[in-house]
């Protein structure tokens, strides 16, 4: 089956699949065994120290691929912000005409971008969101349900409801984020509307994905129970792996008075999370996973993935057109 969305049309890719970003495993192996598989990889910005490191990862990716690829920059709630402009500005001058970005007042990086004749995506978790992402020029909106990885908002808002909502409000091309791994979410996807789909816990269950293959197979062994939120008594909600860590964090939160934020930073170190992926210990720290965690079962090549989530997709396409038939002729 050949897809012909708005999004493999704009992004001139094969399959409406896009690698979100993901902190600690958007490296070049992934990015790039994403893209030569026909879907989009993406380069997470943060995951690299400074903006000249990112350059060298872009350079390698290069090496990787000839296929596009993008670099995903999301603005963080910190007390001192990481150079976002410093990683912009080096990926453009390698020549990057894709991003993905995400988190608060996007705007003036957004302006930047757009400047320089490139592509944005934005993730988004709230139609408003959406409407004022739309106002600053980006390009493609990633509609992020309840059921993403991460910071699903506040508003808990699922991605049925969401999804069918942005069909209703939004003329831009979106894609469906939250809850996808397979085809059959593809083909659900598509028919509510959106042009493609972002995956982020499925790629993290790949043969390239960077992270240690104990956490792979943790992933295969769980099912849609296994993911917490913390931060909700901080209106910084993320869904987290349920480990020790998280319920830790939960408790901590939960306690007469509520808690503060320095009450748990120990414990959700950036460092901490990234032992995990470079170690294997599921317990070492709080570590990203969505509810399509309970749809992955093997861990396969990205190749492998696409090609099958390729194949389900048409099959279910296929079986839905056969629901429907003419009338009988008089």
């Amino acid at each position: 089956m050949v897809f012909n969305t708005r999004l493999t049309r704009l992004l001139n890719i094969r399959v409406p699949v896009v690698q979100g970003g993901m902190q600690w495993v958007g490296f070049p192996v992934l990015a790039s065994a994403v893209s030569n598989a026909g879907g989009l990889g993406i380069l997470t910005a943060l995951t690299q120290p400074t903006p000249e490191a990112l350059r060298i990862a872009i350079q390698e990716t290069r090496k990787l691929t000839d296929k596009p690829f993008g670099v995903n920059i999301t603005l963080l709630p910190t007390i001192t912000p990481p150079d976002y402009e410093g990683y912009a500005r080096v990926a453009i001058e390698e020549n990057v005409k894709i991003f993905e970005t995400a988190g608060n007042n996007p705007g003036p990086l957004v302006k930047y971008l757009k400047s320089n004749n490139c592509i944005v995506l934005h993730k988004c978790t709230t139609i408003r969101h959406a409407k004022s992402a739309i106002r600053m020029g980006v390009d493609v909106l990633s509609i992020d349900g309840f059921e993403c990885a991460g910071h699903p908002g506040e508003e808990d808002i699922g991605g049925l409801v969401l999804l069918a909502r942005a069909a209703q409000e939004l003329e831009v091309p979106y894609i469906a984020s939250g809850g996808f791994a397979d085809g059959r979410g593809l083909a659900a996807a598509l028919a509510l509307g959106a042009d493609g789909i972002n995956m982020g816990t499925r790629f993290m269950c790949t043969v390239e994905a960077p992270i240690h293959q104990n956490i792979k197979e943790k992933i295969v062994a769980s099912t849609e129970r296994d993911t917490v939120h913390i931060f909700r008594t901080m209106n910084n909600t993320a869904r987290v792996f349920k480990n020790a860590i998280s319920q830790e964090v939960v408790r901590i939160e939960r306690r007469p008075g509520g808690a503060k934020f320095e009450d748990v930073r120990e414990l959700v170190a950036g460092a901490r999370g990234r032992r995990v992926y470079e170690t294997g210990d599921v317990d070492a720290g709080v570590w990203s996973a969505g509810i399509a965690i309970g749809l992955v079962k093997d861990i396969p090549t990205c190749e492998e993935l696409l090609k099958n989530i390729e194949r389900d997709a048409e099959a279910v396409i296929g079986r839905l057109a056969s629901l429907s038939s003419e009338k009988a002729k008089l």
